[in-house]
């Protein structure tokens, strides 16, 4: 620990109003104090205030006036799924600034550094490479604490996602793009290795920071765990399947947390177009939010259960019945869902139709019946896709209308089949875990060791009681 760095962070958040929230009070923000609470009510979600700190967590109501009882989630209906089992979906758009829950991991990754005064205000940067969302959420906590900070994203990414980081960073120069798309991770990384040649960039990369596995299993798993228990009341529903998109795997260690409180399984998410994990694959994609063609070095393998593929074609088709006029007609006029669930399909951005539609094949592949329920995420809203919405629109060969609708709904939605289902036995799990070395031993410089360490759940236990354990640093530096 650096105590000099440390007391002057302190003072110089004192003096701009910087409260650091506990992890406890973001697993359970009902805790948090009154005070603090009541300030928020005149404070709007976007802005550039410390207390808005305070929302980064899951239980933001939909008019953010206040706080769920517990976190906002959807039971998707069986005649829109097609199976018995129900299938949770938890609202990530409802995270401050950015729209998106990478807010809460770049909060998670930040914390230790300065608890610990290894991150110096005054003399160092952020950099925060990502695949879209995990980079704004960093700019966006960097803004609010007073920090510097760079954005790294591949250029092919939405034109939402640059038009907010034109908007927040102090210096456009501040947002490096690298070549390629969704599933070009290693073009970041190599632009971070050229950053890093300056000590006075902080490198905070989302796909080896473990922090960012420990703030989720701390934070998002036991969020996730209330609103399955709201859903499941006094029933006997069995919380089966946790799934979620690979990505950076942060969000995926929910999935340990829910594993070891409810003995969910886990099942990880990509897209068919570059199927990974499921054969060693490559590829291009567009169900942005979920990085491909490497394993992140904080996923934790040996813990997973399945995988799933998912194509990017019924992603952008079916985010384009979901969000435009003709398509929310057919939804509603042809196929009798209620108005109430069609007007909230938008809260489901490329990775949470991709989650839906992975829940949807394990529910038929394993054969899940009505007291089974499948956890799963809605990590963005479809507020961030605007402009791949057109590009999908201005590609449509054809007239789009209803019976296009129809195809487009009986395709990719009623259609869905258990294809490009794998189910992990040992040597599975050990062939995707060794498929990691060559990005991060051969590739990035990992020792050995340090990457061999990760077979052990020991190992990740470890990094999530750390997190935990931050409560009395956290209260401790907020009182200096």
């Amino acid at each position: 620990m650096n105590e000099s760095i440390i007391n002057k962070t302190s003072e110089y958040f004192k003096k701009n109003g910087v409260v650091l929230p506990t992890i406890s009070e973001l697993c359970e923000p009902h805790s948090i104090n009154e005070e603090i609470k009541n300030k928020l009510k005149s404070v709007n979600k976007n802005e550039i205030n410390p207390l808005n700190l305070f929302r980064v967590h899951w239980y933001n109501n939909l008019n953010h006036s206040g706080f769920s009882k517990v976190p906002e989630h959807i039971v998707l209906p069986s005649e829109f799924t097609g199976v018995e089992a129900k299938i949770i979906i938890n609202i990530g758009r409802l995270f401050p600034l950015i729209t998106a829950h990478k807010v809460l991991a770049a909060y998670g990754c930040l914390l230790p550094r300065i608890l610990n005064g290894t991150f110096d205000y005054e003399n160092h940067k952020a950099v925060w490479p990502s695949t879209g969302n995990y980079c704004r959420g960093g700019v966006a906590i960097s803004r609010i604490l007073g920090f510097k900070s760079v954005a790294i994203l591949p250029e092919g990414m939405s034109r939402e996602r640059f038009n907010w980081l034109e908007k927040w960073v102090e210096d456009k120069n501040d947002i490096i793009k690298t070549a390629g798309t969704e599933s070009n991770v290693k073009e970041i990384y190599d632009a971070c290795n050229q950053l890093q040649k300056d000590s006075k960039n902080d490198i905070i990369n989302q796909f080896d920071e473990y922090y960012n596995y420990a703030i989720h299993r701390a934070v998002t798993g036991p969020s996730f765990e209330k609103s399955f228990l709201e859903v499941k009341g006094d029933s006997n529903l069995k919380p089966r399947f946790y799934v979620s998109a690979s990505g950076s795997s942060g969000t995926l260690a929910a999935g340990d947390y829910l594993k070891d409180r409810l003995n969910t399984k886990i099942a990880v998410v990509e897209a068919k177009e570059c199927p990974t994990l499921l054969y060693n694959g490559y590829g291009e994609h567009n169900i942005q939010g979920i990085g491909d063609k490497h394993v992140p070095l904080i996923h934790n393998v040996m813990n997973t259960d399945f995988v799933v593929g998912v194509s990017d074609q019924a992603t952008n088709n079916l985010n384009m019945i979901f969000n435009t006029d003709e398509g929310q007609k057919f939804l509603i006029s042809k196929k009798g869902f209620d108005i109430k669930f069609i007007n909230r399909l938008p809260e489901f951005g490329f990775s949470a139709i991709a989650n839906i539609l992975a829940s949807i094949k394990l529910a038929k592949y394993m054969k899940l019946g009505p007291d089974d329920a499948i956890i799963t995420v809605a990590t963005d809203g479809a507020d961030l896709y605007f402009s791949e919405l057109e590009k999908t629109k201005k590609e449509f060969q054809g007239i789009y209308d209803e019976i296009a609708c129809s195809e487009i709904y009986g395709q990719y939605l009623n259609g869905i089949a258990i294809d490009d289902t794998l189910e992990l036995n040992q040597k599975d799990k050990e062939r995707i875990f060794n498929l990691g070395y060559y990005t991060w031993v051969e590739q990035q410089g990992v020792d050995i060791n340090d990457f061999e360490k990760r077979r052990n759940i020991n190992f990740w236990n470890e990094h999530y009681n750390y997190m935990l354990s931050l409560d009395n640093q956290i209260k401790e530096f907020n009182s200096i």
